[in-house]
């Protein structure tokens, strides 16, 4: 039997990840509205109409408006692909770029302002030598999805949503921050020029170099 809650999800347009997170709430839950969308996209008008019991954020391309917020009865929640020392953007790059030897997923209540609310749980998993951004964004991605089957059986079971001791430990990082890590200039040294090459470098997306006022980007075989 299905359990009787309205679901707003908000996710990721093609993503596999997102689809899996979907098709459990389809099969457990009577109410599922869904909207995918990708980067640059509208949230269409009728998703901000919406009124139920959960809105449910996973990897969304969209900040979820405060009216939006409001009209979810029981709560509004997101899972964040990073732990609560990365909130905000980039949070992968800049785990890579300090050598933290942890990383993790959050699940935490929706705030008008992102990655800013109560922790619901949080899921920590070791960062390796050998990892790069696609590496540890592959690994992120399952384990997340680890987390949302654990946050929501909670409420399938008709239990309410935990309450962790977690804390954000920063504010979260910005497209200003993450744009400055993926600069390399003549004045670094090998250390910190190899430390934003690993955290950088991810597909066609390189880091590039500054000098004299050119731009170049630099091309790195550290993801192979």
């Amino acid at each position: 039997m299905k359990t009787d809650k309205s679901i707003l999800f908000l996710g990721k347009e093609q993503d596999a990840h997102c689809d899996k997170a979907l098709d459990f709430c389809l099969r457990n839950f009577t109410n599922v509205t869904a909207f995918l969308g990708k980067w640059g996209d509208r949230l269409s008008e009728e998703a901000k109409d919406w009124e139920g019991d959960y809105i449910i954020s996973y990897l969304s391309r969209w900040v979820v408006p405060e009216a939006l917020l409001k009209r979810a009865r029981v709560a509004a929640f997101n899972f964040h692909p990073g732990s609560p020392d990365y909130p905000g953007i980039g949070c992968i790059n800049f785990a890579l770029y300090e050598e933290s030897q942890e990383y993790g997923v959050t699940c935490h209540h929706m705030e008008p302002k992102v990655d800013t609310g109560r922790i619901i749980a949080v899921k920590r998993f070791p960062i390796f030598p050998g990892d790069c951004v696609r590496s540890l964004l592959a690994r992120t991605h399952d384990i997340q999805l680890v987390l949302f089957y654990e946050v929501l059986g909670i409420l399938i079971s008709g239990n309410d949503l935990p309450v962790s001791d977690e804390k954000w430990s920063r504010p979260p990082f910005t497209r200003k921050e993450f744009n400055e890590l993926g600069k390399i200039t003549i004045t670094m040294d090998d250390q910190e020029v190899s430390r934003r090459v690993r955290a950088t470098s991810y597909g066609i997306y390189q880091p590039v170099v500054e000098i004299a006022g050119y731009t170049f980007v630099l091309k790195s075989d550290t993801e192979e």
